[in-house]
């Protein structure tokens, strides 16, 4: 099993999601950019999921969060990230615009060129890229003949953000998101996957926490 990073950060219950991952060593887990924010930046310019998860974290959390690597290879020719290879803040699988006409929620779906390029060195070197980032699941074939998969948000299905330039990622449902991937003679394969979960308990948890907005996306897959 892999954790695609962004583990903690957010309004609903990152010391429960902590304690969990404690107790589950078997689950192969790389660093988002959220888990730097909470361990690198000054309290003054977290933003407020990541202020939240600040307040949680013991020592010991700090220690383990600390050591999460930028890229695993989990398996031969596989290769996992939270973003891109050599960056935990970058799109992979998504092009950053600005809202336009075309474009009105601000992101388009990348280029085989840019993903080619966004893989850098890693490109040519494995079978299947795993990564996460930008909350939406996609399957890409690449031009070499290898797999981009993300598998999609366990359970933050919407957000907006200013940089690089304002967008907004709405996927429009609840439903908790991952993949299941096949190793087989002829390559890999994936299967996007969504179940229900008590997005009703996690949204509650979200007000008690001061964010009816993200309530409102749990609920929905949507920003107010």
């Amino acid at each position: 099993m892999l954790n695609l990073g962004d583990i903690i950060s957010g309004a609903v219950d990152p010391r429960g999601t902590l304690d969990l991952l404690a107790t589950r060593p078997d689950i192969v887990t790389v660093r988002g950019n959220h888990e730097r924010q909470v361990l690198t930046l000054p309290y003054d310019e977290k933003g407020t999921v990541d202020r939240i998860a600040s307040g949680v974290l013991a020592d010991a959390d700090r220690a383990w969060l600390g050591s999460l690597p930028l890229t695993v290879e989990p398996v031969p020719g596989v290769l996992a990230f939270h973003a891109v290879p050599d960056d935990d803040a970058t799109y992979l699988t998504q092009t950053v615009v600005g809202p336009t006409a075309e474009y009105p929620s601000g992101v388009r779906e990348a280029t085989d060129d840019e993903l080619v390029e966004r893989l850098g060195a890693a490109y040519g070197a494995h079978a299947l890229y795993l990564c996460g980032h930008t909350h939406q699941a996609r399957i890409r074939p690449l031009p070499d003949g290898s797999l981009l998969v993300n598998p999609g948000s366990v359970g933050w299905p919407a957000y907006a953000d200013d940089a690089p330039l304002p967008h907004r990622v709405e996927v429009g449902a609840p439903e908790a998101r991952y993949a299941i991937l096949s190793d087989a003679a002829d390559g890999w394969t994936a299967q996007l996957l969504a179940v229900p979960y008590d997005h009703e308990a996690a949204a509650a948890s979200a007000e008690r926490l001061g964010r009816p907005d993200i309530a409102y996306v749990l609920r929905t897959g949507r920003l107010v």
